[in-house]
């Protein structure tokens, strides 16, 4: 049908350039009328094939031997030298359409695979945000729908066998018997079904999703009512659709695996730390426990009393350090899997400090503590006994952490509506660079002859965050540190 409408159109194109002619034969010499002809080719040539460009200038040159060439309307030629004429205006003529036919030709195959570069590149770029192997299927399926104007659908395999339920439309354009087509393709890599050698009695084309190890899917393509589908550029982009969707979906697996692997390292990598830490930090007490019980049981008749109550004070200390391991391994469990109700109220601060410092009495023998809290401090919106174990903490770990003697300070202020409580020492300081590093999990600064599970800091950043607060580490100018807690105050959280 376009071949006819393209032949007519030359058809016209002579007719109304011989038209032309013979009203101007008169005026102009016939060479000058052969120019007329060859812009009708160049006209003919940019719109038709190259057989109906090539006939139109056959169909030109003779037009213009029986229109203005005397004797007219005749092909006789009185004078012969009208024979170089003609066969120039052929030459010229047959070059003309079959180049501009050439460029034609080669500006819709620009065009072709203009629109094939910018079909894979919206494939590309849709398939690069998708993280689930069905939801990078279904949007290659979207598009090749949008792309081809057919009707398409992609069937995924479930526990290794190819399955029509698993696929990624609720409709299902194929009927269910050709699901042992679908398989065969998953199982061979190989295309089959409409105007192929394999099934060709099928409804649909079925090409395999091939990556480069493994076939991850079949995918299925209804004909569109023109069967452009069938034509070779539509194939190629068809099969090339379905290579690019099997690789997003081996990437997509490939970083599951990759994101899986890590996650088992770093279970496996806190698993060792937790048991190297716990090895130490649990044989030591127990070692005491059971040295001190052992020796009150063999040796408690030749005891003097002093050294009995010695004996008891370490049974004592290391059972309390005992439970404190094991309650801080507790409470960093029970925040990791989101088990900790906070039981908020609101409380003056200094209620929870003086409660806190009185139960330290004897973990801070030795020491001055000054508390400095402002006048006026708001009430705090927390949970106390969380809130005084974060203060217990970070009291401990400072005592820990510096010489003996050295003063600690407790101070509390109100700025920019936050409540901001200040746990400041005199030691050494935390190293630069291990700031963020000192509040995670079973991490503990190079300190000889410090004990601990690295749980203090980690718990005390989980309690300040449940409470939507912050807590960092900061150096002190003549040295030592400050650990800063911003707590929301009491008319910011009414107002949350």
């Amino acid at each position: 049908m376009r071949s006819i409408r393209e032949a007519l159109l030359a058809a016209a194109i002579v007719a109304f350039a011989t038209f032309v002619s013979v009203l101007l034969r008169d005026a102009l010499a016939p060479t000058n009328l052969a120019m007329i002809y060859l812009g009708g080719v160049v006209a003919i040539a940019a719109r038709s094939s190259r057989w109906i460009s090539v006939a139109a200038s056959f169909l030109s040159v003779a037009a213009f031997d029986f229109f203005c060439v005397p004797p007219y309307l005749t092909f006789a030629v009185s004078d012969y030298q009208y024979v170089f004429t003609f066969a120039g205006m052929l030459v010229v003529a047959l070059v003309i359409s079959t180049q501009t036919a050439r460029l034609r030709d080669h500006a819709a195959h620009a065009a072709v695979r203009e629109a094939r570069t910018e079909a894979l590149y919206r494939l590309s770029s849709r398939l690069a945000g998708e993280t689930r192997v069905f939801e990078a299927a279904r949007a290659a399926a979207t598009l090749a729908e949008e792309v081809f104007g057919a009707r398409v659908v992609m069937f995924l395999p479930e526990d290794g066998k190819l399955s029509f339920r698993r696929r990624t439309s609720d409709l299902l354009p194929v009927p269910p018997s050709e699901e042992s087509i679908a398989q065969w393709v998953f199982d061979h890599g190989h295309k089959a079904g409409l105007r192929t050698d394999a099934h060709p009695d099928a409804s649909a084309l079925y090409l395999p999703l091939r990556g480069a190890r493994n076939t991850f899917g079949v995918l299925a393509v209804l004909p569109d009512p023109q069967n452009r589908i069938f034509l070779p550029e539509q194939q190629q982009l068809l099969e090339v659709f379905a290579g690019q969707t099997a690789l997003a979906i081996e990437r997509t697996l490939s970083q599951r695996s990759a994101e899986e692997t890590r996650v088992h390292m770093q279970t496996e990598q806190m698993r060792s730390s937790l048991l190297s830490a716990m090895s130490h930090d649990l044989r030591t007490p127990l070692a005491s426990i059971t040295g001190a019980a052992s020796t009150l049981r063999s040796q408690s008749d030749r005891l003097p009393l002093e050294t009995k109550q010695e004996l008891l004070d370490s049974i004592s200390d290391e059972s309390d350090r005992l439970s404190r391991l094991v309650g801080n391994l507790l409470d960093m469990t029970k925040f990791e899997s989101g088990g900790v109700e906070l039981r908020r109220d609101l409380y003056p601060l200094e209620e929870i400090v003086g409660t806190v410092l009185q139960r330290m009495e004897p973990q801070l023998e030795g020491r001055a503590v000054s508390t400095d809290l402002a006048d006026n401090l708001p009430m705090v919106f927390v949970d106390d006994v969380l809130l005084g174990q974060v203060l217990w903490n970070l009291l401990e770990n400072a005592a820990k952490y510096t010489p003996p003697g050295t003063p600690l300070e407790l101070a509390a202020s109100e700025q920019a509506g936050s409540v901001i409580i200040e746990v400041r020492d005199r030691g050494p300081g935390v190293p630069a660079g291990e700031e963020e590093r000192i509040f995670e999990k079973f991490y503990r600064g190079k300190s000889d002859g410090v004990r601990g599970a690295g749980l203090g800091l980690p718990i005390c950043r989980a309690i300040v965050e449940a409470h939507r607060g912050t807590i960092q580490a900061l150096a002190r100018e003549d040295g030592g540190t400050t650990f800063r807690i911003s707590l929301p105050s009491e008319s910011k959280m009414a107002s949350a």
